[in-house]
């Protein structure tokens, strides 16, 4: 029986992308065929991705030990790091010194092999490195380039460097996340701008191999991912430019619907969300829980009286949800055609019977970090199943793979570029410090 090609199968994909919204880029792109080669470095450990090469026993006390495996970063703990790990699979990871000039000779060496190049740096990193569009374009002419920098490759914010949190600052999202009664330092650090960015940057990708089909040419895509986020608050934007209205706060409501919000239920802290977008889902929403009269109740009778009295209606609504189970609410209104969700904890998500029915999680065996559960591709295509079918890569783990097959390399020079510091699997600064002896 023969096993059907991956749609990406065959496309080469160069990863110097760093945190999250360029690793998830490219961990979607490697979900569905390409080979992913990241650029890793010994001189200059990525400590946004894989973590610090030496980490302080006082990070993993605190809040910075949830990023290793039962708080234990272990001798490598670049392999063990749970950001990485989570974009990780599917990667080889290669190292090189591109400061260095035969660092770029070897780089360019395998943009010539390559079909993308995708990064997500501050714009003066592959400025700084001359490994820009310009340079890289007359190594190979049918190069896709992907840059997404926080503010984009033009503006006078282009070299301004910045993680989600302050872009979504910049964009107004931050301004929309909190409640009427509260201010932007009650935002909680869960961001939109990384993950919509890399898909977003998938995309765009695909686009652009589809038009080098077309026309057997390369080029480069400067998204900000600033802007891309910006049209998750398309609504807010848009009020403003028509009516000259800014939004304020609403917490979990919404500009038009109502009720909308979060209500408690049985169980500690147990909630669950319910939503109505007209007279029929309110109607069937007040038949559920038992209070047919509300329909007729002046306050209640239509979309705009509603919006004004959620203040008034929230109440009775919670008065039903508390003493019953958010999964039995759900499915309870769900049957009535009424728009409701439970609020799940992670732990819950985990054991989610519909995430269970259609298979997403899948286990990951790593040599360093363990067996554990990962979240599967977010496609389903019925032609090219996708499924997880590599770990995340050690550091320099595909080092003969790159050198050797890819860029031609013998094992003569193989072995005189592992002495050049070029090759190896632990960071310089790492081994420099395990050499050194302990005081006594």
């Amino acid at each position: 029986m023969t096993t059907m090609k991956l749609p990406l199968e065959g496309i080469r994909v160069i990863d110097m992308t760093i945190v999250w919204a360029g690793p998830f880029a490219t961990v979607l792109l490697g979900d569905m065929g390409a080979e992913l080669i990241r650029v890793d470095s010994l001189q200059h450990p990525d400590v946004n991705t894989r973590g610090q090469p030496i980490v302080p026993p006082a990070q993993i006390s605190g809040g910075g030990g949830l990023q290793y495996p039962n708080r234990d970063p272990g001798p490598r703990p670049w392999n063990r790091n749970t950001q990485f790990n989570q974009t990780g699979r599917h990667k080889k990871s290669f190292t090189v010194d591109l400061q260095r000039p035969k660092g770029r000779e070897i780089f360019f060496r395998l943009v010539r092999q390559s079909d993308i190049f995708l990064e997500n740096n501050a714009a003066d990193v592959v400025e700084n490195l001359d490994i820009t569009y310009e340079v890289l374009s007359k190594v190979n002419p049918h190069l896709i380039m992907m840059s997404l920098p926080a503010f984009g490759g033009t503006g006078p914010y282009r070299h301004f460097k910045a993680v989600g949190a302050n872009m979504e600052a910049v964009v107004g999202h931050t301004w929309l996340r909190t409640y009427p009664d509260s201010d932007p330092t009650s935002t909680t650090p869960v961001f939109l701008a990384d993950a919509c960015g890399g898909a977003s940057a998938a995309f765009a990708v695909l686009a652009a191999l589809q038009y080098r089909i077309k026309t057997g040419r390369g080029q480069h895509i400067d998204m900000s991912q600033s802007e891309n986020v910006m049209h998750c608050l398309s609504q807010a934007v848009m009020d403003y430019s028509m009516n000259g209205r800014v939004q304020g706060t609403m917490g979990n409501r919404d500009p038009a619907r109502a009720p909308q919000g979060v209500y408690p239920c049985a169980g500690e802290d147990s909630w669950v969300t319910i939503s109505c977008g007209n007279d029929e889902e309110f109607r069937a929403l007040c038949a559920a829980i038992g209070q047919p009269s509300l329909v007729v109740d002046p306050r209640f009778a239509d979309s705009v009286s509603r919006y004004r009295n959620q203040d008034v209606l929230d109440p009775i609504i919670s008065g039903w949800t508390r003493d019953k189970v958010h999964y039995d609410i759900f499915h309870t209104l769900q049957k009535a055609e009424v728009t409701a969700g439970p609020v799940l904890k992670v732990s819950e998500v985990f054991h989610d019977p519909h995430l269970l029915d259609r298979g997403f999680w899948e286990t990951i065996s790593h040599p360093e970090a363990g067996t554990h559960v990962n979240p599967g591709p977010i496609i389903e295509l019925t032609k090219t199943p996708l499924h997880i079918r590599a770990a995340p890569p050690l550091l320099g783990q595909h080092n003969e793979y790159v050198y050797k097959e890819v860029l031609g390399y013998s094992d003569q020079e193989y072995q005189q570029l592992a002495a050049q510091d070029f090759i190896g699997d632990t960071y310089v600064v790492a081994r420099t410090q395990q050499a050194t002896p302990a005081s006594p």
